[in-house]
């Protein structure tokens, strides 16, 4: 996940006019809008048009438990400095840069089990999984606009979850064992406790030029919500 930081900057949004308030929530969606698409994009193309490059890329990313953890090691270093630029306030290009970088590092971790989920599940698992987490999304992000409620308090709770998760996935990893439907359902419920957490610094942490930080984050969550409900389906719908 990316960096989580309720520290309330000088100019918040929370503080701004409202007219200026409303223009920067929807520009972080419009931009959450267009990652999406990209992303759905670059998985149709690397899936599709390229699988005979791609399929080689997914054996050697899931070879042994050791390679995969490799990989999800520099997943987190790129989605740190994808952050890291994201938040620049020097250039509106880095800013960018980031949340592309982001992207498509979202796109390439994915593929293996975009992988199984297209080619050995029912074809309508990856469109149920994308509708669900959606849905789910509509309905975290509508709780917290109506409620307007500040949920910065889960940060802590959200990092312990984030910290026992990874050490879960690292041990299964080293030493061979499958984390199973329960896990997803619980990391379903983390990535639901982050996009409240984020949809409400969206409302009142961010500054209103930190719009593509903002679009990164919640894209992030929206990620990692779609990860586990996939993964989640797929062992419910394996043919």
């Amino acid at each position: 996940m990316t960096q989580m930081d309720n520290a309330i900057p000088e100019y918040a949004v929370a503080q701004a006019p409202a007219t200026e308030r409303s223009a920067f929530i929807r520009r972080t969606y419009a931009h959450l809008a267009v990652a999406i698409l990209a992303f759905a994009g670059l998985e149709w193309l690397l899936l599709v048009p390229l699988q005979q490059y791609t399929i080689p890329l997914i054996y050697k990313m899931v070879s042994s438990g050791m390679g995969w953890l490799l990989v999800l090691g520099l997943f987190m270093v790129v989605g740190w400095i994808a952050d890291k630029w994201a938040r620049s306030d020097r250039s509106r290009g880095m800013q960018y840069a980031g949340l592309a970088l982001y992207v498509v590092a979202e796109a390439i971790i994915f593929l293996p089990l975009l992988f199984v989920a297209a080619f050995y599940t029912t074809p309508d698992v990856i469109p149920t999984a994308a509708i669900l987490t959606l849905g789910l999304f509509a309905g975290l992000t509508g709780t917290v606009f109506i409620t307007k409620k500040d949920f910065s308090f889960l940060r802590g709770i959200l990092m312990v979850g984030g910290f026992v998760a990874m050490g879960l996935i690292v041990c299964a990893l080293l030493f061979g064992f499958e984390l199973g439907t329960i896990f997803s359902v619980a990391m379903i419920g983390l990535a639901g406790g982050y996009i409240l957490y984020y949809t409400s610094a969206v409302m009142k942490h961010y500054r209103t030029d930190q719009h593509v930080a903002a679009a990164l984050a919640l894209f992030a969550a929206v990620a990692l919500m779609f990860w586990y409900v996939l993964r989640l389906l797929i062992a419910l719908n394996r043919r």
